[in-house]
């Protein structure tokens, strides 16, 4: 990362807030609230966070308004976190390589690189593949045949790309991605499993970030693609045919099994598992560790959670009584007790 050093009156136009205190305050290094000292920023998230604000030694702090603010420079921004992170930014921005492909690397003669790219040590390009412009690929990457790869992409180092794979303008794949490989798709037989037939392809759209060591199954026959704006967690596993949607999020250790569609704008937690043509509707969110049946429908904007997943409060009033399961077995055994005195008793008025 480099450094700039930017006023904080600048800043507060970067952001669109509304600069209170000393304008020409020089900021140079983003900081948390409690370590923040001079020439650094911060942010306030919340009322809750006024008392450390006040304690902080940051040069600008970002709050929501009307929280007070001592530091000689605050803005104040109608969503701080979101205002702290345009202004990371901006005072660190990532340091680019300069275009131009190393000696080491291996790149096939018919494919085409834009003179702007850079590519690193050790990497390979296959027959007929496509770099556009300011694409950065990393260390290591392998670039399979007759793969696109749109404009100012970043390709960290050893990322796998299988043949024929589309990726749009301004993806990053992180260390160790795998794009492409066959989906797990077998058929049983008297003699064992036979392959089913991994012919489809990979698309990734615009502006998705995918984490490190993260792998997106090729189709069986048509296409798994990622919608624009998606974000994946490190440890994912996206199985063959899934279709997923715009800006939809998904944490890590995630496993979607295959032709499940994810419509846009979910948040899917960690260690989520879905089973086969599963669809999650838009703007639903998926709790940690929730498992999904296969065929299931989770509906729009619907809060689901647990194994089988159901929604929310189910969960959490089932959650509250198995806490209580010893007490009430205990309870449950006492009853059983009492009644068979109670039939006891009965029996012997009854021989009386």
């Amino acid at each position: 990362m480099t450094q700039r050093k930017i006023t904080a009156a600048e800043l507060a136009e970067l952001v669109g807030g509304r600069l209170r205190g000393d304008g020409a305050t020089l900021i140079e290094r983003v900081a948390s609230l409690d370590a923040a000292g001079e020439g650094e920023i911060a942010f306030v998230e919340n009322q809750r966070a006024a008392e450390r604000a006040a304690k902080s030694g940051a040069s600008c702090l970002i709050v929501p308004a009307g929280v007070e603010c001592r530091a000689p420079a605050c803005i104040e921004a109608e969503n701080p976190k979101l205002a702290f992170a345009l202004v990371a930014a901006a005072l660190h921005p990532r340091k680019r390589p300069a275009p131009g492909v190393d000696a080491t690397a291996w790149v096939a003669a018919d494919a085409r690189i834009a003179m702007s790219a850079y590519i690193g040590p050790y990497v390979r390009i296959g027959a007929g593949a496509v770099i556009g412009e300011r694409v950065e690929v990393h260390d290591g990457a392998s670039i399979g045949a007759k793969v696109q790869v749109g404009d100012d992409c970043v390709i960290h180092p050893n990322v796998v790309i299988y043949d024929d794979v589309a990726i749009g303008n301004r993806v990053v794949l992180h260390a160790g991605v795998v794009i492409g490989a066959d989906g797990f798709g077998f058929v049983r037989a008297a003699d064992g499993y036979h392959k089913f037939p991994q012919l489809g392809t990979v698309i990734i759209e615009d502006d998705v970030e995918i984490g490190a060591n993260t792998c997106v199954d090729r189709g069986a026959l048509g296409a798994t693609r990622i919608g624009r704006g998606t974000k994946i967690d490190n440890l994912v596993q996206i199985a063959h045919n899934v279709q997923i949607g715009a800006r939809v999020v998904i944490a890590a250790q995630t496993g979607i099994s295959g032709s499940t569609v994810i419509e846009d704008d979910c948040v899917i937690g960690g260690q989520v598992g879905m089973g086969d043509h599963a669809r999650v509707q838009c703007g639903a969110v998926i709790g940690s560790k929730a498992g999904i049946l296969p065929g299931k429908i989770v509906r729009a904007g619907a809060v689901v959670w647990g194994i089988p997943a159901r929604p929310l409060d189910e969960y959490k009033r089932l959650n509250a009584l198995w806490g209580r399961l010893p007490e009430m077995r205990a309870e449950i055994e006492e009853i059983r007790r009492k009644l068979r005195e109670l039939e006891e008793r009965a029996q012997d008025a009854t021989r009386d």
